[in-house]
C-alpha cells in the first residue's frame, strides 16, 4: 500500500463561471484559482484505494475575467473575491472537500465516486480523472451551485447573475512522474 499527495506545487485547480440574465453580456466569465488544496491518494499506482481532496475556501483567487463591457481590473477583483467568499459563506464553510468511496478503472484513466461537500451541503457525484502515460492528470466536471445551496450572486435586480453551474478544472502532475 501506498500514499502520496498533491498540492498547488503539482497542480492547477481552477473554477470557470458564466453569466446569465438580461445583462449578461456586460458581466464577466471569470477564472478563478484555488490557491490552497491538498489531494491525498491511498493504494497501488494502478488503483489507488482512497482519494480525498480539501480546498480551502479562503484561498480562492480572481485569476481573470473574460467578456463584460470593460476589463476586470485589480480593484474589481478584490470586490469579486469578496463577493464570492460572501455567496460561500467562507466563515462558516471554510472547506470545499470530496471523498471518493469507489473508484474505478476506465481507459482513460479513473471515475471515482463519492461525496462532494460544498456550503455545508454534501452530494454523491461521480468524477472521471484521466491519467496520461507521463503522469499528467486531468479533469473537468461541472458543479451546481443550487445542488449545494448556494443561490448564485446576481446584481441589478437579477438582470445579471452568475450561472448556476460552475466548471472545476484541474491540471496536474503526479509527484515524481
Amino acid at each position: 500500500m501506498s500514499s502520496w499527495t498533491l498540492g498547488p506545487e503539482n497542480g492547477t485547480l481552477t473554477l470557470h463561471t458564466g453569466v446569465t440574465g438580461a445583462a449578461a453580456r456586460m458581466g464577466h466569465r471569470l477564472t478563478i484559482v484555488m490557491d490552497a488544496w491538498t489531494i491525498s491518494v491511498d493504494g497501488p499506482d494502478d488503483q489507488p484505494s482512497a482519494v480525498s481532496l480539501v480546498v480551502d475556501v479562503d484561498s480562492l483567487r480572481v485569476e481573470s475575467g473574460e467578456g463584460g463591457l470593460t476589463p476586470l481590473t485589480g480593484p474589481e477583483k478584490t470586490i469579486v473575491r469578496s463577493n464570492a467568499l460572501k455567496t460561500l459563506n467562507a466563515q462558516r464553510f471554510p472547506t470545499i472537500e470530496f471523498h471518493a468511496e469507489q473508484i474505478g478503472k476506465t481507459a482513460a484513466g479513473y471515475v471515482m465516486r463519492g461525496a462532494l461537500t460544498i456550503h455545508g451541503a454534501s452530494r454523491a457525484v461521480d468524477i472521471e480523472l484521466s491519467v496520461a502515460a507521463d503522469g499528467a492528470l486531468s479533469l473537468s466536471t461541472d458543479v451546481s451551485q443550487r445542488a449545494y445551496g448556494i443561490k448564485p450572486f446576481s446584481m441589478a435586480m437579477g438582470s445579471l447573475k452568475v450561472a448556476d453551474a460552475v466548471t472545476v478544472s484541474f491540471e496536474g502532475r503526479r509527484p515524481g512522474a
